[in-house]
């Protein structure tokens, strides 16, 4: 069968439903049967080596790429922080965050900014905000729209060491209270082992390893049962982990 039959899911607890997806960039094969279930309001980050397929497993459940086979299922309402916050430079603050919705939206644009930590920057242009500040307006505009299923590609890779501790405290306090869904895309494991409830690590287009992550929050990257994840997934990683001090 060619493309991908997609729509809701039907089991109340599920916000993502993915069977046998399939998608192959000429020769070369990039999603190879990948089934996967996620849960409302579960956390699910995935790892993998560059190339490996992660954005384009993203961008599948986003609705912006087509499969070659295989079924994806989603709750409708669906959206996507990138990398880059890509913020319109011609428009104020305010009008990116409810951009292409109906004027009835700015108020609810101002509590998501206020959420973010942006009150008062509502007029504010884009270029005169920081790294930091352009992504949480970047996130207000994702949280604008009450999204069931929140797809991360990167969002703190371009952010410094301590702005990007920041934005993932402020990540998982906005998710823990909204519930939605979060697929998060990420090269580093700290960072998945800091946020997620579920870590899977792809190569050569499929799972090869996806483990809950059963520890309370806030976590200790020195927590022995931590440590251990992080072995285990640099490993699968083909990293060797650094011997203990």
């Amino acid at each position: 069968m060619s493309g991908t039959t997609a729509g809701p899911v039907r089991d109340g607890d599920l916000a993502v439903r993915v069977r046998g997806l399939r998608k192959a960039f000429g020769d070369r094969t990039v999603l190879d049967g990948v089934d996967l279930d996620i849960r409302r309001g579960e956390f699910f980050a995935l790892l993998g080596p560059s190339g490996t397929g992660k954005t384009t497993l993203l961008r599948v459940l986003a609705g912006l790429e087509r499969s070659d086979s295989g079924t994806v299922l989603t709750a409708p309402r669906r959206t996507t922080v990138y990398q880059e916050p890509r913020l319109v430079q011609a428009r104020r603050v305010l009008a990116n965050v409810t951009l292409g919705l109906p004027r009835s939206s700015r108020q609810a644009g101002r509590r998501a900014l206020r959420e973010v930590g942006l009150a008062g920057y509502e007029r504010a242009w884009p270029a005169t905000l920081s790294g930091g500040e352009a992504q949480r307006v970047a996130l207000a505009r994702a949280l604008v729209r009450d999204p069931q299923v929140l797809l991360l590609d990167e969002p703190f890779a371009a952010l410094d060491a301590l702005t990007r501790l920041r934005m993932q405290d402020l990540v998982a306090e906005l998710c823990a209270r909204h519930r939605p869904a979060v697929v998060l895309v990420t090269h580093d494991v700290d960072e998945a082992l800091r946020l997620a409830d579920r870590v899977a690590v792809l190569r050569d287009g499929a799972f090869a390893a996806d483990r809950v992550i059963d520890l309370p929050q806030p976590r200790d990257r020195d927590d022995p049962a931590q440590v251990e994840h992080r072995r285990s997934f640099l490993s699968h990683l083909g990293v060797a982990a650094p011997a203990a001090p």
